[in-house]
């Protein structure tokens, strides 16, 4: 049993003899009734099975809280209350627009005077009889770490009751962390029974007179109470979703990627701080001027694929991907015969300095990646890499069975040999990597047709049950994971694959930041829907970005025609929509000089190049820490060829920011696709045009709308439009 703080034992005392309810409503299965105590205002929610949690909604230290105003907000109530330490307001309103009620309340706060927040009470308290905190048990699911989202997802056991997903809108937060030189990272979380966001200490004072927000919380509520991990992700998803529909979204801008694109495959091809020679052959480095860390197989691929997709796009040849193909052999070991992380020619530069770079030492997930990238030049028809993906799957299958499908971060390629065993103690090992390696044995039985290889599948994605959100180690890698589980779907018909497809996409959206951090030097750029590399990461990471919206592309692609959650539709469509948005701020040509680390762990930092960075960080730190990072130059050249969509003989591009499928066009006649994702949400659609000429005159239809679209005027001479996701889309030409 946790102890309680000296505001919650306050609190659970004034909410068993309080009988002030200023306001009541009821919504499905859930009663809600603000309570006003001495010091707080409360919004105390009861829920089915006797279950009982109030939310704080304003505070006040002391007892000289007064109410001078209030307002009916629809299904809601607005308060202005006088304190001592200033006027404050808190607007709290039921959303019944779908089943599942949503509870929301905003605080603002004009402060009386200058004043520093030492500590501030968490604003969620779950009751047992009379009040009892004591007396209730919970689970808490998944909950905030680092910068991520804001959240706490959690049942309540004791009794067994309900389910609710709690998240700040920490958006709303970024003037008061400006104010008082704070960071949000961590402000959500607690122990049962007191629970929540808490503001962080300041280190200068508000400012008197200037309003703040000090809250804006949304809860949505479900009676489920999860006892399977199938409906624990299932309800994860979907209550997210609920919330993201009314969590207040930033603008999204379009971005030119097509003279972005020129910009970096300049830079990539003319600067050679990305490239290193060893043996007569150039590789990438995987650092821009990073001379001392010997070629990696894996950076080379994974700048090579969206390279291949750029040029199947833009029917361009180019002599760099004959360059990085001629370097590809020499990471074979015949000995092993198996391909290997760092060129064999080469280790012996390695220095130990960390633990996987000492020779023969493989990350776990390092050895399948690169396979599923030849194994994807191999089904286009590639043989060399054909060759080098069917010659190591024998090596590959003996290191899953070594393991049990259960893999460690690092081991020794010649011996097996465990070097570390968990991410950290009684973590366990790489627990997606058995997604990535069901992904990289279907693409062999594809390729090949033997059924060996979808039984590996098999065995490897029966392994990942049971994690829980613990699913995810490197975000790519679970995202790959997904997509593999929903061919195994598709191809077997086992519901448990779909199940686990979702658990992993569950475990990817627990990793994204869902604000905006408008603080500090996250100010000069987008940090909204930000996904993180690692599940303990700092930072968040070009590379691992780019690799997820390619895979999420291939989920939705694989997902048509299958009764996928709307949830997922959702929210993977608007992940990519906003990374096109804002992956254009990892380039540092696009950042002010004193945002960027003077001094990086890996190379040096040109802010002239269109190189990416490696990682992007809270307001308050400087961005380029690690280093700028060449293997994430295939971030570009992956969005061309999946949002443009060319028109032979027509003077424009048409630009979607969701995904499409389906893509039609008979020269002069209409043109005809797609637009994924879910219909509660509008996408942008734009005319971007290739030449002088002005855009011919066209009707744009969506299947459904009596009326054609309304464009309305873009830079550049270019045309806008709103369309809603999931919809069908029809340009018709006027003929000349």
């Amino acid at each position: 049993m946790n102890a309680l703080s000296p505001w919650a034992v306050v609190a659970s005392t004034e909410l068993a003899n309080s009988s002030s309810t200023v306001f009541e409503h009821t919504a499905d299965q859930f009663n809600f009734k603000v309570i006003v105590t001495s010091d707080s205002v409360w919004i105390q929610t009861e829920m089915p099975g006797g279950g009982n949690v109030a939310f704080r909604g304003a505070y006040s230290p002391g007892a000289d809280l007064e109410f001078t105003k209030t307002e009916a907000l629809g299904q809601g109530i607005a308060l202005d209350i006088s304190t001592p330490i200033g006027q404050q307001r808190i607007d709290i309103i039921i959303d019944q627009t779908e089943q599942s009620p949503v509870l929301r309340y905003t605080t603002r706060l004009t402060p009386a005077k200058d004043m520093m927040i030492p500590g501030w009470p968490r604003d969620i308290l779950f009751n047992g009889k009379n009040d009892n905190p004591e007396q209730t048990e919970g689970k808490i699911h998944a909950s905030q770490f680092g910068t991520r989202t804001g959240f706490l997802y959690l049942s309540q056991t004791k009794p067994k009751s309900a389910s609710l997903l709690y998240l700040q809108n920490l958006t709303a937060l970024s003037d008061y962390c400006q104010q008082t030189e704070t960071s949000l990272g961590d402000t959500v979380g607690g122990e049962w029974p007191e629970l929540g966001f808490s503001l962080p200490p300041s280190k200068k004072p508000l400012q008197t007179g200037k309003e703040v927000i000090l809250s804006d919380a949304l809860i949505a509520f479900s009676d489920e109470n999860p006892d399977k991990e199938s409906i624990l992700s299932r309800l994860y998803l979907d209550l997210l979703a609920r919330i993201y529909l009314l969590l207040p979204k930033p603008e999204t801008e379009y971005q030119p990627w097509p003279d972005i694109l020129d910009k970096g495959l300049k830079d990539l091809i003319e600067s050679p701080g990305c490239w290193s020679q060893v043996g007569g052959h150039k590789y990438f480095n995987a650092y821009v001027s990073d001379y001392e860390t010997p070629p990696e197989i894996m950076v080379q691929l994974a700048v090579l694929l969206p390279l291949v997709d750029y040029v199947e796009w833009s029917k361009k040849k180019l002599e760099v991907m004959n360059t990085i193909k001629e370097g590809l052999p020499a990471f074979y070991d015949e000995k092993l015969k198996t391909i290997m992380r760092w060129l064999p020619a080469a280790e012996d530069k390695l220095k130990g300095e960390e633990e996987q770079k000492v020779p023969k030492v493989m990350d776990s997930w390092y050895l399948h990646h690169p396979l599923l990238n030849l194994s994807r030049l191999a089904i286009k028809g590639d043989k060399i890499a054909k060759q080098l993906f069917l010659d190591s799957l024998d090596f590959a299958i003996k290191v899953a069975r070594h393991f049990k499908y259960q893999w460690p971060v690092f081991y020794k390629m010649d011996t097996l040999e465990v070097i570390k065993a968990e991410t950290a103690e009684g973590k366990g090992g790489e627990k997606d990597v058995a997604g990535i390696y069901a992904h990289v044995m279907l693409q062999a039985w594809e390729l090949t047709k033997e059924k060996r290889y979808l039984n590996e599948a098999e065995k490897a994605a029966k392994s990942l049950s049971g994690h829980g959100f613990e699913i995810f180690y490197q975000a790519n890698n679970t995202a790959f994971a997904s997509g593999a589980l929903l061919r195994l779907y598709k191809i077997t018909g086992k519901e448990l694959y779909l199940e686990l497809s979702y658990l992993c996409l569950a475990a990817i959206f627990r990793n994204v930041q869902l604000w905006d951090c408008n603080y500090g030097y996250g100010k000069n750029f987008p940090k909204f829907f930000f996904l993180y590399p690692l599940n303990d990461a700092p930072y968040t990471a070009v590379y691992e970005e780019q690799e997820v919206f390619c895979a999420f592309h291939d989920y939705l692609k694989h997902a048509e025609g299958v009764d996928i959650l709307p949830s997922v539709k959702l929210l993977v469509a608007e992940f990519i929509r906003f990374l096109i948005d804002r992956a254009v701020y990892y380039y540092p040509t696009m950042l002010p000089k004193d945002m960027l680390e003077e001094n990086p762990k890996m190379g040096e930092i040109d802010p002239r190049l269109w190189i990416a960075l490696e990682d992007l960080q809270d307001g308050w730190l400087k961005s380029g820490t690690v280093g700028q990072e060449v293997y994430g130059a295939g971030n570009v050249f992956g969005i061309l060829p999946r949002h443009y969509l060319q028109i032979p003989g027509l003077p424009f591009l048409i630009y979607t920011d969701y995904p499409t499928s389906g893509f039609s066009a008979v020269k002069g006649k209409n043109i005809q696709f797609k637009v994924l994702g879910d219909d509660r949400l509008n996408c942008r659609l734009m005319l971007i045009k290739t030449a002088k000429k002005k855009i011919p005159e066209f009707n744009i239809q969506v299947k459904g709308q009596k009326e054609p679209l309304k464009a309305k005027p873009a830079p550049l001479g270019n045309l806008e439009y709103s369309i809603p996701g999931g919809s069908i889309i029809t340009i018709m030409l006027h003929s000349n």
